[in-house]
């Protein structure tokens, strides 16, 4: 599980370069009346759109695994405790 993790994070930080320069160029392009430069490559939109859906799909597990695995380390640590309380009891 926790490989999958530093994979996530690895492929999350490998699509967010792009993302960083693809966003503020297309909203530039699109602001300033030049979108049929963003027209003219076809693949722009879908390529920019692809990479926000794996962005959000990383970091929606990292996130997740997070949660998931501090409630693990909760229940362990409060196994523990009972645990010490009925030996010393």
């Amino acid at each position: 599980m926790k490989e999958w993790a530093q994979r996530a994070r690895k492929w999350h930080r490998w699509f967010a370069i792009p993302m960083f320069f693809l966003v503020p160029i297309a909203v530039i392009l699109k602001l300033t009346g030049n979108g049929s430069v963003v027209k003219d490559v076809p693949a722009f939109d879908a390529v920019q759109s692809i990479l926000l859906l794996l962005l959000v799909l990383s970091g929606g597990y990292l996130y997740t695994f997070r949660l998931v695995n501090r409630r693990k380390r909760m229940r362990r640590s409060a196994a523990a405790i009972e645990s010490a309380s009925q030996d010393s009891g």
